[in-house]
């Protein structure tokens, strides 16, 4: 426990330090999506082809994040008699009221050359792991002047190359949700109840042009990095991604975007695509029975255990009138375990509707309703459904406060599961600090 404090204090200390240095960068870097409220509902970086660029450039910035949690959770909680024992397998763990561990991140964004960057991100402190540990870096090509000058220009005007181990581009969800301490992009506390995110070694080549999107990528498919050979005497498969769609601000007051992704993989030791956040749920100890003997640092969440030939589709409509914005996301999975035979499927879908007002839209209201429904790797249809309520207050353009009503139900699992009928509510409140 005393690491734990000392590793979050020392976090906090240093994002507090070098928060100076980070105010005085009013366009930090070019093709850069800002990690205050300025990147609110922006998804890729943006592609500008004016440059900045002198010399090379370090940006050091961060988050450090906080919640207060007040939740309760039930289940159907039956006894079992086995040889005239009665025993409470499923009972839950008791909770309360408290705060949750402070986390912490680090970043590092560097102009390396004109129109290529490199990012860093670093978690200082996570729920899941007390030391600090690399979540992934990349470079960003968005002109090839390192090459001679002018090569390939009208081709880079609209395409961005980024190289490195990543954060896949599947989707659109992943740019709204909570990374570790960088939660200022997500309205709510919670990430969605199938949390699509991982990172793997790849290359993705992004096209954008007159509000058009395309693109189109190829990874490793692994989340922990290995030479060694599996079973079958590969080191391992690939992961194909490709996106589709657009975004335009038709107007002042209307913007629209609509994109469709796809993530597949053939044969890989094993895929992480809904259990791949090391990082850890907000919601801290729901669910959880009794008899376990860990954490379970992903509670709240629902992973399908597709381990092997994944194929998921994700498709997002966002509309922004004025003040009132909508995301929505419809998702289809299929995949299975290493062990199974055959494939099984997964659905989710999720609506978010987001009123911001107030002087530069400093506050916001929200409602999100989200449900999963899976052909559970237990032989369960099981159906999981959430509705959020939320409300912020950004004090300044790097400083958020929300609070969240919670509400998620579990229906369809087998008595003889700690899910049974359970359920979890109550409320969040949650500071966020990123700069």
């Amino acid at each position: 426990m005393r690491t734990l404090i000392k590793n979050s204090a020392i976090a906090f200390l240093l994002l507090a330090g070098i928060t100076t240095y980070a105010q005085k960068n009013d366009r930090s870097l070019d093709n850069y999506r800002e990690p205050d409220k300025n990147g609110i509902n922006v998804f890729e970086s943006p592609k500008d082809t004016v440059s900045t660029f002198e010399n090379v450039k370090v940006r050091i910035g961060g988050s450090s994040t906080i919640q207060f949690q007040a939740l309760e959770h039930s289940n159907l909680n039956p006894s079992v008699t086995v040889d005239g024992v009665t025993t409470n397998p499923y009972q839950l763990k008791e909770i309360g009221s408290n705060f949750n561990l402070a986390t912490a991140n680090l970043d590092l964004d560097v102009a390396l050359y004109d129109g290529v960057r490199m990012h860093l991100r670093t978690y200082l402190s996570s729920r899941h792991h007390p030391e600090p540990y690399v979540k992934g870096g990349y470079f960003q090509i968005d002109k090839l002047e390192f090459i001679k000058e002018g090569f390939l220009e009208d081709f880079m005007k609209y395409a961005t190359i980024k190289i490195g181990h990543m954060e896949n581009n599947y989707g659109d969800a992943h740019f709204r949700r909570s990374d570790n301490a960088q939660a200022i992009y997500n309205p709510f506390v919670g990430n969605l109840i199938m949390d699509a995110f991982t990172t793997e070694v790849g290359a993705e080549l992004l096209i954008r042009k007159n509000g058009f999107i395309g693109m189109i990528g190829m990874a490793n498919g692994k989340l922990n990095q290995s030479i060694n050979k599996s079973a079958n005497g590969t080191t391992g498969g690939a992961s194909l991604l490709a996106k589709i769609g657009y975004d335009k601000q038709i107007d002042t007051d209307l913007r629209f975007r609509l994109t469709g992704s796809i993530y597949n993989t053939g044969y890989v030791p094993s895929s992480y695509l809904y259990n791949a956040d090391r990082a850890g749920s907000r919601y801290y100890g729901v669910m959880i029975p009794a008899t376990a003997s860990g954490d379970n640092f992903r509670s709240g969440r629902y992973d399908p255990g597709f381990k092997n030939q994944i194929t998921a589709v994700m498709i997002n409509p966002f509309i922004k009138y004025k003040g009132l914005e909508f995301f929505g996301t419809i998702e289809r999975t299929s995949g299975k375990s290493n062990a199974e035979l055959e494939d099984r499927k997964a659905n989710q879908f999720s609506g978010e509707l987001i009123y911001r007002f107030g002087n530069n839209e400093n506050f916001y209201i929200g409602s999100r309703y989200n449900t999963v429904d899976s052909e559970d790797a237990s032989g369960d249809d099981v159906e999981i459904s959430r509705f959020q309520i939320a409300g912020g207050w950004f004090m300044t353009k790097n400083i958020l406060m929300k609070v969240e009503y919670v509400n998620q139900k579990y229906d369809g699992y087998k008595a003889t599961s700690s899910f049974a009928d359970g359920k979890f509510n109550g409320l969040m409140a949650e500071a966020v600090i990123s700069f």
